[in-house]
């Protein structure tokens, strides 16, 4: 079925599979899938990139191409904000990783603003680096949000001796914790909560059972992204 049609959803698949009268999960086929590799590929969406913003990733990945696994995991604790899996309730979680491993989980009440992002960063970020890096100094990866490129959160960090990771637009390819996400996402298929607290709760238990090790294996992929970036001449990559 997959090998007819490759740029069929999960969903699609699950479907015509009930309807040949196989039961099954959507984390079963998921888990099928990935199975059969590279001959059926569910296509991720990649973000539109012009052609200023391809230069920009090029030209970071260029300066960062020397960078080895060590200087990736002493020294970058990549951060994001990102919504849950959709269930009749859903939440804003924001969360912290390093090679590490992953610091402490803010569930987000409303819209984040400038002023409610310093909040996060002050009550779970700083706490996150010292569970991580304890003293040593660490470089602090976000995106450009609003509420992140800001120039109060800007002198935030300033005010607080942090060095702030120049990141290029559109590029969550070079991000590891989008992929630490799916992770989480995929761990929350088989929960089924149909309640806020129950989704809380699944969410908080698949965080917490991510290991150090996964940590590592996704910070030690940031030299392959950059080669990726490198050879894609600044297009979106397979991360």
């Amino acid at each position: 079925i997959v090998e007819k049609d490759r740029f069929q959803t999960l969903g699609d698949l699950r479907k015509q599979w009930t309807e040949s009268g196989v039961e099954t999960s959507r984390a079963t086929v998921y888990r099928r899938v990935q199975e059969m590799g590279y001959r059926c590929r569910i296509p991720q969406v990649k973000p539109l990139l012009n052609q200023k913003q391809r230069q920009k990733r090029l030209t970071w990945a260029t300066e960062k191409q020397h960078w080895t696994v060590a200087q990736w995991s002493k020294r970058e604790m990549p951060k994001c904000l990102k919504s849950s899996v959709k269930y009749p309730q859903s939440v804003m979680v924001w969360g912290a990783m390093s090679a590490a491993g992953v610091g402490p989980l803010c569930f987000i009440k409303g819209r984040v603003n400038a002023a409610s992002y310093q909040e996060i960063l002050e009550h779970f970020m700083l706490p996150s680096a010292e569970k991580l890096y304890g003293d040593e100094d660490f470089i602090f990866q976000h995106d450009l949000a609003p509420a992140h490129s800001a120039k109060t959160t800007g002198k935030w960090f300033t005010d607080h001796g942090i060095t702030v990771l120049n990141w290029p637009a559109n590029s969550p390819d070079l991000n590891p914790i989008e992929n630490l996400w799916d992770i989480v996402k995929r761990k929350l298929r088989d929960a089924r909560p149909n309640t806020l607290d129950e989704l809380k709760a699944a969410i908080e238990a698949s965080w917490a059972s991510i290991t150090p090790q996964q940590c590592h294996r996704l910070i030690a992929s940031m030299p392959r992204r950059i080669e990726a970036v490198i050879s894609a001449k600044g297009f979106p990559t397979k991360y």
